[in-house]
């Protein structure tokens, strides 16, 4: 009985065109051979099984990939946990931190996006067999036993939706673009980082480009192939959810969901790999990150904090200060804050001069001690930083794991299931 399961589940892999290399690995079938010793198999069915198995394979191929992202990223960020930099946001000189932790958070997206692509992987492996047009059939087929020969880990629980719902891609195409997005916004960063005006980072060169006109030119090519592939991938995911909008049990939604869906899996890791290279190859230029860190008085929050603190102020009253300060600095074209130029401001705003020892105005406009400062869970000290790099790169380790299994799962139920297909070709053509 599980021979003649075989046999029409290999006719619907050589049926359609999803699955070309597993048509391949039959050497020497013949489609209307195979049916005939076969029997009926429900052409939808037949390509939602094999659509099944390709989207499967492909979120193990993009699994591996982000996990790749992953480990590299926060094993640069460990070789750059002490590299002090001033971190940014809206591309504003923000507070002193270290380019580790920077790198860091890429790494803890990309880990997350395991947990996504996982639950888009424990959708696509699902069995439709048996599903038939809505109602499934009245033959007496042992839908667990078809389910275990493709490797699946469970049966569809209901015919109709196993049949045509499209959930599952859109969920795929998702945690992909979700993966990519992380890719890309590390893309963005790195072209304004690598530009004359940052001299942050600096790109290996196998991933730029010279100019075609002007020689003194080195465009970061890499980083463009990201940010145009990213915006393809979003566009595919919008497409994918606009065809989507139909009745129930209609092809519209899956006219073009074969080739887009696959399509946008296979850019998507072509994608993290590239962003992969990228971080690998990355060279940040320390010394530029450290003057910065001492510079646009990215000390203030910490001083206002001190302040608070030792100072027994609110910490609004205290913000307000130091940004007084630092905005007649300014004026003044002053670099450094004073320890006689915050207490005029605090005399202006609240009618009495404030006495900031000058130990704690040092220290809390000393990035150095200020980065290591930052000790808690998570924070950009070196010592938390190569600490999360390492969480980070256990879990890598789980996921790989985890899918060195799930090939392996599959591998053996596919050979279970064409060895003996391949062994009745035989005797059919002798």
């Amino acid at each position: 009985m599980g021979l003649r399961h075989g046999e029409v589940l290999v006719v619907a892999m050589i049926r359609n065109q999803c699955l070309s290399p597993l048509r391949r690995r039959v050497a020497g079938a013949d489609p209307r051979q195979v049916e005939a010793r076969a029997g009926l198999v429900a052409a939808d069915e037949a390509g939602r099984i094999a659509f099944r198995l390709a989207l499967r394979d492909q979120l193990l191929d993009l699994r591996a990939a982000v996990a790749g992202f992953g480990a590299t990223v926060a094993r640069r960020g460990a070789e750059h946990a002490e590299t002090l930099w001033a971190d940014s946001t809206y591309l504003q000189p923000a507070q002193p931190s270290t380019f580790g932790h920077y790198l860091g958070g890429f790494a803890e997206q990309a880990v997350r996006h395991l947990g996504r692509i996982t639950a888009a992987y424990d959708l696509a492996n699902v069995s439709p067999a048996g599903a038939g047009g809505v109602g499934g059939t009245r033959l007496p087929l042992d839908l667990a036993r078809i389910a275990e020969l493709l490797g699946f880990a469970a049966v569809g629980q209901q015919t109709r939706d196993a049949m045509w719902s499209t959930d599952a891609l859109v969920d795929a195409v998702t945690a992909a673009s979700q993966s990519v997005l992380t890719v890309d916004q590390l893309a963005e960063d790195l072209e304004v980082f690598a530009s004359p005006a940052f001299d942050y980072v600096a790109l290996d060169a196998s991933l730029c480009r010279a100019s075609v006109l002007m020689p003194q030119k080195r465009n970061p090519y890499a980083l463009a192939v990201l940010r145009g592939g990213t915006g393809t991938l979003l566009g595919r995911l919008g497409g994918l959810l606009t065809t989507g909008r139909t009745p129930s049990a209609r092809t519209d939604n899956w006219l073009y969901a074969y080739g887009e869906v696959t399509e946008a899996l296979g850019l998507a890791d072509r994608l993290v790999r590239l962003g992969t290279a990228v971080a690998n190859g990355l060279r940040p230029n320390a010394d530029v990150l450290r003057e910065w860190a001492g510079m646009h008085h990215v000390g203030a929050t910490d001083l206002a904090e001190d302040i608070a603190v030792q100072c027994r102020l609110d910490y609004r009253t205290a913000y307000r200060v130091v940004g007084r300060a630092v905005a007649t600095a300014g004026e003044r074209g002053d670099p450094e804050l004073t320890a006689s130029a915050v207490s005029a401001a605090a005399e202006a705003l609240t009618g009495s001069p404030l006495s900031v020892p000058p130990a704690l105005l040092a220290a809390a406009l000393d990035p150095a001690m200020t980065a290591t400062a930052r000790n808690g869970t998570g924070g950009a000290s070196p010592d938390r930083v190569r600490e999360h790099a390492q969480a980070v790169r256990r879990r890598v380790d789980d996921a790989s794991r985890w899918n060195v299994d799930q090939r392996a799962r599959i591998g053996g139920s596919e050979n279970a299931l064409l060895d003996p297909a391949r062994a009745l070709l035989r005797t059919n053509q002798e």
